[in-house]
């Protein structure tokens, strides 16, 4: 009995750590993957920098975005994209 009460607690715990740590990243990294996949030309992004800009350009692994009225451009890899939108705050 005392074997079976063991084994009870570990897969409690397996499941508690999958329900608390794992499954809510996987979620956020998800998310995180589609709004990079919808990104077009126009959005306003922010890099994970803190650069914000807009979208002129998309391609497979690459953004191309203007950063400034001086029509500064800037190229980065897709995954260096952290928001899509204005930025009010900081994140939390």
């Amino acid at each position: 009995m005392p074997d079976l009460t063991m084994i009870i607690m570990i897969v409690a715990m397996i499941a508690i750590f999958y329900f608390f740590m794992i499954r809510p990243e996987s979620k956020k990294k998800k998310k995180l993957a589609e709004m990079r996949a919808s990104l077009s030309v126009g959005d306003t992004i922010t890099t994970i920098g803190g650069i914000l800009g807009k979208v002129v350009s998309v391609d497979d692994e690459k953004i191309t975005f203007e950063t400034s009225e001086d029509r500064v451009r800037v190229q980065v890899a897709k995954w260096a994209i952290s928001t899509v939108g204005k930025q009010t705050e900081e994140p939390k």
